[in-house]
């Protein structure tokens, strides 16, 4: 910015002057936010690029159809719970012979794993490769001594949201309670402090603020199911709505 004149006999010059001046900063703060955004999507793209040219392990697209890669989550809101370990529950609960509930502690001293996977938002945007640690779905399922008869596995969170999701995906092995990201907690928005991850499905199969995981025999579609969108979920099939 150019050295400011001295106004001392002119106040309205000097009013004048400043304005050009502010006018000045925000038209080049401006120019640097578009450059910014401008770099951002060449970014994006370049990730979306690549992730489209590799295969997964069972021969499908690295990038289901419809998406873009970001480098992180975006906040997709939600009614928010507690947040904190100490409040921290999860109802393990059923057609299982043993039910159980674990508080934070509880959920630590199970078997744990820590393992990368790709989440794929049903609004378009994926994330790729981030670490998720803590303990399988298929854990809970063997803990509780899950009934022959189920075929669904209800998430559960907070202010009553569920969603459904067939058995078999709910315990293959990327699935799981998860607590941790790239080595650190999750913050409120994301579902602090435990979420379920159910990464071959779109994310909101993959409840924020758990509170239960509910094996059933019969399948029942939860909050976003009943309003219009898909039952099953496959990102690559893009089973966006039903």
């Amino acid at each position: 910015m150019a050295d400011r004149p001295l106004f001392d006999r002119y106040p309205e010059a000097a009013k004048a002057w400043d304005r050009r001046q502010f006018l000045q900063t925000a038209a080049a703060g401006t120019v640097v936010v578009a450059l910014g955004g401008a770099l951002w999507r060449l970014a994006a793209d370049d990730l979306t690029r690549k992730a489209r040219a590799e295969k997964r392990a069972d021969g499908r697209s690295r990038l289901p159809p419809g998406q873009r890669v970001l480098s992180k989550f975006r906040n997709m809101g939600g009614d928010e719970g507690p947040g904190d370990v100490k409040s921290f529950r999860l109802r393990v609960h059923g057609a299982v012979a043993s039910p159980f509930t674990l508080d934070y502690a509880g959920l630590l001293k199970l078997p744990q794993v820590e393992q990368p996977a790709d989440v794929h938002c049903v609004t378009g945007w994926s994330c790729l490769g981030s670490l998720f640690k803590g303990v399988r779905v298929s854990t809970l399922a063997e803990k509780a001594g899950v009934k022959g008869t189920v075929r669904h596995v209800i998430f559960e969170a907070a202010h009553g949201y569920t969603t459904n999701v067939p058995f078999a995906e709910a315990t293959a092995p990327a699935a799981m309670v998860t607590y941790r990201m790239n080595g650190k907690p999750f913050p409120i928005e994301h579902g602090a402090p435990v979420r379920g991850l159910v990464p071959d499905l779109y994310f909101w199969k993959s409840a924020k603020w758990l509170t239960g995981v509910k094996f059933v025999v019969d399948d029942e579609p939860g909050y976003w199911e009943v309003r219009g969108y898909h039952n099953h979920a496959d990102p690559w099939r893009e089973e966006r709505y039903g």
